[in-house]
């Protein structure tokens, strides 16, 4: 028999017996169990006492045991530091061995010492890219000659130590990881949601619950197109979202109107969603931007109120103080402070130019809505099929010319008052819809379909006589009891002729200093004709006649020629009508104007004193020396009531 062979073949059955050993022992462990098999296997096959693997602990000078095999048993783990013990040429990466009198050489190792150690074998555990993880060593009161096959069977037993550390330690790092992403992904400001093709939640981190009002029980299964409203912009907006999400590509920083689960408030999110690489998912992120929505949409309120309230500063308004004292006026002004403290509606009724709009303002200033807006519409000076647009706005594309969003008057007058002039104007469809405003304090823009909530306290204004409106079928019964609730009757001037004094002086010191003129007195004979004429037109017609006497007195002493008035006096005897129109103009007596009669009513004396101007003018409405202008009035409006009172060319007066 050849010894070399013989020899070859006893170390092959001793690699396959240590091999069985590390299998035996080791397959169906990991972890600490794995370590305590390892090195009791360890013991047995190389025939020691002790054998021990250890990794670094807080630094690379100092280690703690995964495992000890102390004598014929497993000992407590512990800690030690390396200096002063062969274990640390071990771990700077050296195979270190000592046959015989360890405990010499190393005399300040404590354990070495106690056990009486006299050999030591001790291998490095290097991971395949070159970290050191810790080390593996045998150690033996008795000697501990060089073997090779023993040094064999030990560095098989070190890799297989290697590899289970190694594994270790790169799942603890994975789980490290996955804790960071987790805690992260929980704790991120911007929401995650994972969810099928269909929409349907698979997982949502805090922020997105937080968001949509749901709680962790309610993720799974919730339908992420069930937080879309039922708005046709809402709707238009997710489903071209999915769609890139169905073709396969990115959607980026689409902004989506949702409402919470929870109390179905309105939020608005700046959406993106991802397609996973296997295509069954996607991978959506979205930040609450509602603040910024929100804002943008007062933004654009307040912008829209300040152009409104700009154009009505470059208008004529009359902003002045209610002047008079006479008992007629008094009791209106009582009635004012009694309503003003409510948010009742009221309707507000008088003759033209009785300064309706001037009261509705006071309502407004003494009520505890001063602090918000007050918007005024002029029902008559627009054409019917633009009024319910005006009240309510409308959406973009609602109808042809509308290219983008329009706030409506009720939007603008939100937590104030709105002020509806010539109400007796408004059409029967949209007055329709303002008794539902009246009624729900709700309504839809024009194409839209989403209720918008108001807080608007509504004043309506007319110089129209609303119960034959009603009994003729041109406006609404209810609507009138809604606008109704507390009526304010305004005397006309005629009835108020103490008042004629303090007006006059109020008047005529405003409209001096508007043209640089100083009027010192009031010709005694012209106060008796002011105080002595009926005034059909009002407040506003005894503003034109002053504004225009000023403009032609020369001296200190304001004198109106007695021509101006005809011979109609206080008593309403016969004579001819004024000869001055709105604005000052005169008109000549052959234009056919006519004095008021007692019997007479008061559309048959607008009637006749606009066409007495239209004859003046030729029938031209428009320009600078049109009859609108020289009425006072806005051409639309002037062709409004010239409809209502059926003036056409060739039209006589009555």
């Amino acid at each position: 028999m050849n010894p070399t062979a013989t020899t070859l073949e006893s170390t092959s059955n001793l690699e396959l017996a240590a091999l069985r050993a590390i299998v035996e022992g080791t397959a169906q462990n990991t972890g600490e169990e794995f370590f305590r098999a390892l090195v009791r296997h360890l013991a047995d096959a190389l025939g020691v006492q002790n054998a021990l693997v250890a990794e670094f602990a807080s630094s690379e000078t100092r280690v703690r045991t995964l495992a000890w095999w102390k004598m014929d048993r497993l000992a407590p783990n512990i800690e030690y530091d390396l200096a002063g013990t062969p274990c640390e040429d071990v771990v700077r990466g050296k195979l270190c061995h000592h046959p015989a009198g360890v405990a010499r050489k190393f005399p300040t190792d404590a354990v070495l010492v106690e056990m009486g150690i006299e050999s030591y074998l001790g291998v490095p555990l290097i991971a395949p890219d070159g970290r050191h993880l810790g080390h593996l060593c045998i150690f033996d009161p008795r000697p501990m000659p060089e073997e090779p096959r023993n040094l064999l069977i030990f560095r098989i037993f070190a890799a297989r130590a290697t590899a289970e550390l190694a594994r270790l330690r790169l799942e603890q790092e994975h789980a490290a990881s996955e804790q960071r992403f987790r805690d992260l992904y929980e704790e991120a400001p911007i929401a995650y949601v994972k969810e099928d093709l269909e929409s349907r939640f698979i997982s949502a981190n805090r922020a997105a619950m937080r968001i949509l009002g749901i709680t962790p029980e309610q993720v799974p299964g919730t339908v992420g197109m069930s937080f879309i409203p039922d708005t046709p912009d809402a709707q238009r907006r997710v489903k071209e979202a999915f769609a890139s999400v169905g073709r396969g590509t990115d959607t980026s920083g689409v902004v989506l109107e949702l409402r919470r689960q929870d109390n179905g408030k309105p939020i608005w999110i700046q959406w993106w969603s991802k397609p996973e690489p296997d295509g069954k998912y996607t991978r959506t992120m979205f930040v609450d931007i509602t603040d910024r929505v929100l804002m943008e949409q007062e933004k654009a309120r307040l912008t829209a109120q300040n152009i409104y309230l700009q154009e009505e500063i470059k208008s004529v308004h009359n902003f002045e103080e209610i002047v008079g004292q006479s008992p007629a006026l008094l009791d209106v002004i009582e009635k004012v402070n009694r309503v003003a403290k409510t948010d009742a509606s009221v309707l507000i009724t008088g003759e033209t130019g009785t300064g309706k709009e001037l009261f509705a303002r006071a309502v407004h200033s003494a009520s505890a809505r001063h602090d918000k807006p007050l918007i005024k519409l002029n029902c008559a000076a627009l054409p019917a099929s633009l009024v319910e647009s005006e009240l309510f706005g409308h959406e973009k594309g609602a109808f042809s010319g509308a290219i983008q969003r329009r706030i409506g008057r009720f939007e603008l007058a939100q937590g104030g008052t709105i002020f509806l002039d010539e109400i007796g104007e408004v059409p029967p469809d949209v007055q329709v819809k303002l008794l539902r405003v009246l009624q729900e304090r709700e309504f839809e823009r024009v194409g839209g379909s989403e209720p918008i909530k108001i807080d608007v306290r509504v004043i309506a204004a007319t110089n129209r006589d609303l119960a034959r409106a009603i009994r003729n079928g041109k406006f609404r019964e209810d609507l009138f009891y809604r606008l109704n609730v507390f009526p304010i009757a305004l005397p006309p001037l005629r009835d108020r002729t103490g008042d004629l004094p303090l007006l006059v002086q109020f008047l005529v010191a405003k409209f001096g200093a508007r043209v640089g003129r100083v009027i010192e007195a009031i010709e005694k004979a012209t106060m008796e004709r002011l105080e002595s004429y009926r005034w059909p037109g009002n407040i506003r017609e005894l503003e034109n006649i002053l504004e225009r006497a000023i403009i032609l007195t020369n001296g200190p002493t304001l004198v109106i020629d007695p021509e101006v008035f005809g011979s109609s006096g206080r008593d309403g005897s016969a004579g001819t009508s004024p000869t001055v129109a709105a604005g000052g103009a005169e008109i000549p007596a052959e234009s056919g104007a006519v004095a008021a009669r007692p019997s007479e009513s008061l559309d048959s004396i607008e009637r006749n004193h606009i066409l007495a101007v239209l004859s003046q003018t030729d029938w031209v409405i428009d320009g600078p020396r049109g009859a609108a202008k020289i009425l006072d009035l806005h051409p639309n409006t002037l062709r409004s009531r010239m409809k209502k009172l059926a003036i056409k060319r060739g039209a006589r007066a009555t």
